[in-house]
């Protein structure tokens, strides 16, 4: 890090929060608020436009959640660091954004000092989570490891085999996308390499492959995209 102050863009679906935490971040020394936010598509946008060091994302948004948004903030612009600021601790919750790409995770109880040594952990690289966050993390460390996967038919890639789970389960690509934590152009891709390596020709062929192979037992409905 330089002499110049840290930018910082603060995403959260509520007004009166959003207003709150700029006002907060204004008076942290050495942090410059370039924009808000309230929901993750318009966070994308204002990403590309200036381009902060850290975005400060909430979770729980319309159009575009949080760990979608910090998916394709962290696949579109990997110079920007991610900090999570949300009510939600759960395992799935730190899980999923963790997967995505974010680098530090904070509950809303935690006061300004903290999370501007966050936001500076997270520019310089490094990691910086709330206690409560911390201890889950070290509990699921310590968790036997799952068993290996099995074999997959038509050398499918794992990746490829959970699209066509979730094409069965009658997801759209955004949705996909969303539950994957990628962008919905990495779901397109997967799809077509999947539909290519098990002659499927639309959404009900892969649908009814991924039922007969075991990789779910919900059928989708065909809409006739790839």
């Amino acid at each position: 890090m330089t002499g110049d102050p840290l930018r910082v863009l603060v995403v959260d679906d509520q007004q009166l929060v959003r207003e709150g935490l700029t006002a907060l971040l204004e008076l942290t020394d050495g942090v410059e608020v370039v924009g808000s936010a309230g929901d993750g598509v318009r966070a994308l946008e204002l990403v590309a436009d200036h381009r902060p060091d850290v975005v400060l994302m909430d979770l729980r948004m319309p159009v575009l959640d949080g760990v979608a948004a910090t998916a394709q903030i962290r696949d579109r612009f990997p110079g920007v660091a991610v900090v999570v600021l949300t009510t939600y601790a759960d395992d799935d919750s730190i899980a999923g954004a963790l997967a995505a790409g974010a680098r530090g995770y904070l509950t809303k109880d935690a006061g300004r000092a903290e999370i501007g040594l966050a936001l500076r952990a997270a520019a310089g690289g490094h990691s910086l989570f709330d206690p409560a966050v911390a201890a889950r993390l070290a509990e699921a460390m310590s968790r036997p490891a799952a068993p290996p996967r099995r074999a997959l038919p038509d050398g499918l890639t794992q990746r490829e085999a959970e699209v066509l789970e979730q094409i069965a389960r009658g997801r759209t690509n955004a949705e996909i996308a969303a539950a994957l934590f990628v962008a919905e152009t990495t779901v397109k891709t997967h799809i077509n390499n999947a539909f290519a390596k098990i002659g499927a020709r639309n959404r009900t062929e892969a649908a009814n492959y991924a039922v007969r192979h075991g990789l779910t037992a919900t059928r989708g409905d065909d809409d006739g995209r790839p």
